[in-house]
């Protein structure tokens, strides 16, 4: 995962992270605002350590492709960020981003944001690389300063928590290509984009920020915001209707939603197990 471009679609349970998989994607990426918008929730810091450690072991368990997490701020102070990296190593993440908001944290690309001061993001980074008992598991430090205190804090910042123990840098609500170049140009280590839908950001593709030079890149909600639209479609036409005939060709037939979560296989497993069972007898 350190060494390929990493290009990670958000999933947001695991069906969805079996069909990335599918899809070909090398690695995957839970938001911290599709847990929050799965249970109906604002990314507002309102979700807990627990929930999101539930939906990575949820995930984990049927996907093998590395798992990227949002965790938000950490949960807290330093010490918490000890716990959260714990925790979500143990539930099964390959990596996760803190990020140097203040609680409660928004949504990078809304205004209103506010930055917590640099030496206690540091002071959050180094807790969390001490705390990490794998040393491939990855420590990725997000800062949003650029909407904030402009693009030349936040490459400060950036620099500082490579040297705190940040193996990547999130360079989060870039605003032009340009400045997408001047991360790369000025940071001193891997950075990660986020292609996000309408917000701050340019809608690069994963070709223009390889080129640009970026390690990595996650389209957080894409697929959230996809199936969304298409359910809330679906609920209107079955209530106007009162039937799903007219539109049944929107749906994935049983056959093929079989195939994806493996149904059969597990059937052949149960039955394999039964015979060698009763064989053993």
């Amino acid at each position: 995962m350190k060494n390929d471009f990493i290009v990670a679609p958000g999933v947001f349970n695991g069906i969805s992270a079996i069909q990335a998989e599918r899809a070909g994607f090398n690695s995957i990426y839970l938001s911290g605002s599709g847990v929050a918008g799965s249970m109906g929730l604002p990314d507002l810091s309102v979700t807990t350590l627990s929930e999101v450690a539930d939906e990575v072991r949820k995930i984990t368990a049927v996907s093998k492709l590395p798992l990227i997490v949002d965790a938000d701020t950490g949960f807290g102070e330093p010490i918490n960020v000890t716990r959260t990296i714990r925790v979500l190593e143990t539930a099964g993440a390959a990596a996760l981003h803190l990020e140097d908001q203040v609680l409660p944290k928004k949504c990078g690309h809304l205004n209103g944001k506010k930055i917590v001061d640099r030496d206690e993001m540091n002071r959050k980074i180094s807790s969390a690389a001490d705390a990490r008992k794998n040393d491939d598991f990855i420590i990725i430090a997000r800062t949003d300063a650029r909407s904030v205190l402009g693009i030349d804090d936040a490459i400060d910042r950036a620099n500082s928590y490579l040297e705190s123990g940040a193996d990547i840098i999130f360079t989060e609500a870039m605003e032009s290509p340009d400045e997408f170049r001047k991360c790369v140009k000025e940071i001193r280590g891997p950075l990660l984009a986020n292609m996000t839908e309408f917000g701050k950001s340019p809608l690069l593709s994963a070709g223009e920020l390889k080129d640009i030079g970026y390690r990595a890149v996650i389209f957080p909600l894409t697929a959230f915001r996809v199936t969304l639209k298409a359910v809330q479609s679906a609920y209107d036409d079955l209530y106007k209707s009162g039937t799903q005939r007219d539109f049944i060709d929107r749906l994935m037939p049983r056959s093929e939603f079989y195939d994806v979560i493996g149904y059969h296989e597990y059937e052949d497993e149960d039955l394999n197990l039964y015979n060698l069972k009763k064989g053993g007898k």
